[in-house]
């Protein structure tokens, strides 16, 4: 639709309403297989293997609670489908037109800590390869800045900057990209599954890991319980959830350019439960396959790839996950950074730029490295301070307006969504004592027990949602203005 007489502070040309709804189930499909098929995707699936304690454990636990991101992504998808607009402009609908920058920012700090670990997973599997060479492992080993070794130093900065050029030609280059390299490393998981199955001798879903391996694995991951029990397996679906929070709020980043509701359903079905149990099938057998071959316990692709005797096997493998890791890169960071950050200042800042402001931000993070370390724990950290806007938007999408958005008043400033001056207090209040028991609690404090961290997320959507619905009803919105499309 078009937007007549946009308030200025508001609107720009890529943050107006979807013009091109050309995305079909299979580019939706593809934004899945970019977002999981990464080297941080593998890693965290073969962390979580090993909490299961068992294969048939694994394939339950990360298929239920696929079944629950898939719902999820639905919810937020037809929210975009309908609507045409970017995260950060149907957040004004919940959070005010001002208030949504907000919601925008944080997600966008998210983005940018993201941005920096999967750049950092990608540039990490080059590192592996390159020093296979002996010159190359002595300058690896003898030079150091920036607190890393000065290889992981260039390799970081080449990997940043070539993802700043595949986002230079706008969404549809982000389209074509994703549509060839998602599937690009389903051959190369496949490949290095079945090559080192048959190294092994066979398959067997007895994994043969023996439990002080697991216990030594799993033993900073914060879960009550040895692997295989209860509790470890409701941290696993909760971890395997709250990995994808920050999509759950841009999602529609992406489904506002699909053709249909259809199209969002259709991709979502095969790009997620599918998709992401057939994928959690390949990253277990990985991992047993490559304990039987080797005798240790390997989460990182790299890890198994640098270990091949052939260099051009080691090449391909290395390239392939590189390539994979920069679509999630840009599919999950990139782009939604650019819009939240072009949010902000509608009128200055562009999607490119709001992009290469973040990507700076991620450049600037690098010596600090906030994503190394336990997998599980900087994903339930990250991820939980994006609970309590899911639970507001959600919230106010579907049960306040019925779904019924008035999207030209979301391009106003004195429109329908103006609240109190811009913001709606019920979404900010709402939001900020979600967070307080989501993260700061959990995160900076020993107040609340440690497994409380693991369902941080769950926590801030149920207590923003439902704080939101309380005092919503206590405190209704009053429509100042209601502009007409």
């Amino acid at each position: 639709m078009d937007i007549h007489t946009p308030s200025p502070g508001l609107h720009n040309e890529d943050l107006a309403p979807a013009r091109e709804c050309n995305w079909g189930a299979f580019s939706i499909f593809n934004v899945w297989t970019s977002d999981v098929h990464s080297l941080w995707g593998y890693y965290l699936a073969a962390s979580l293997f090993l909490l299961c304690g068992s294969f048939i454990n694994f394939i339950l636990a990360m298929g239920l609670s696929s079944l629950v991101i898939f719902a999820l992504m639905n919810l937020i998808g037809f929210a975009g489908e309908k609507t045409g607009v970017p995260y950060p402009v149907l957040a004004r609908a919940s959070f005010g037109v001002w208030g949504a920058n907000l919601a925008a920012l944080v997600r966008a700090v998210v983005a940018c800590f993201w941005y920096g670990a999967q750049t950092a997973a990608a540039s990490g599997a080059i590192v592996s390869l390159l020093i296979r060479n002996d010159s190359l492992m002595q300058f690896y080993k003898g030079t150091h800045f920036l607190g890393h070794s000065g290889l992981e130093v260039i390799c970081y900065v080449i990997i940043w900057a070539l993802q700043l050029l595949i986002i230079q030609k706008g969404m549809e280059t982000v389209r074509k990209f994703q549509d060839w390299a998602g599937p690009a490393v389903w051959v190369a998981m496949l490949i290095l599954a079945v090559g080192l199955c048959i190294k092994a001798g066979g398959f067997s879903f007895s994994h043969g890991i023996p439990m002080n391996a697991l216990l030594d694995k799993t033993k900073d991951a914060g879960v009550s319980g040895e692997p295989g029990s209860f509790w470890a397996l409701m941290a696993v679906g909760a971890t395997w959830i709250t990995y994808f929070a920050a999509l759950y709020l841009n999602f529609c980043d992406f489904s506002r350019y699909a053709k249909n509701r259809n199209a969002v359903k259709k991709g979502n079905l095969w790009g997620l439960p599918v998709n992401l149990i057939a994928f959690s099938l390949v990253a277990g057998i990985t991992t047993i396959a490559a304990f039987k071959v080797y005798g240790e316990v390997l989460l990182h692709p790299e890890q198994i790839s640098a270990k091949f005797d052939s260099w051009v096997l080691a090449l391909i493998a290395a390239l392939t996950f590189a390539v994979a890791t920069l679509g999630i890169n840009v599919v999950a960071n990139f782009v939604s950074a650019s819009f939240d950050i072009s949010n902000v200042f509608p009128r200055q800042i562009s999607f490119k730029l709001g992009g290469y402001i973040a990507a700076a931000i991620a450049l600037v993070l690098y010596p600090f490295a906030p994503w190394e370390g336990n997998a599980a724990h900087f994903v339930n950290a990250v991820g939980a301070t994006m609970g309590p806007l899911l639970g507001i938007i959600l919230a106010d999408y579907y049960l306040v307006a019925k779904g019924n958005i008035n999207v030209a008043a979301l391009y106003q400033e004195h429109g329908e969504y103006r609240y109190e001056g811009g913001w709606n207090v019920n979404a900010v209040a709402a939001a900020a004592i979600g967070s307080v028991f989501s993260t700061f609690l959990p995160n900076f404090t020993t107040l609340l027990p440690a497994w409380w961290n693991t369902y941080g997320w769950f926590f801030g959507v149920l207590i923003g949602g439902g704080l939101y619905m309380i005092m919503m009803t206590l405190r209704p919105r009053t429509v100042t203005a209601v502009t007409q499309p």
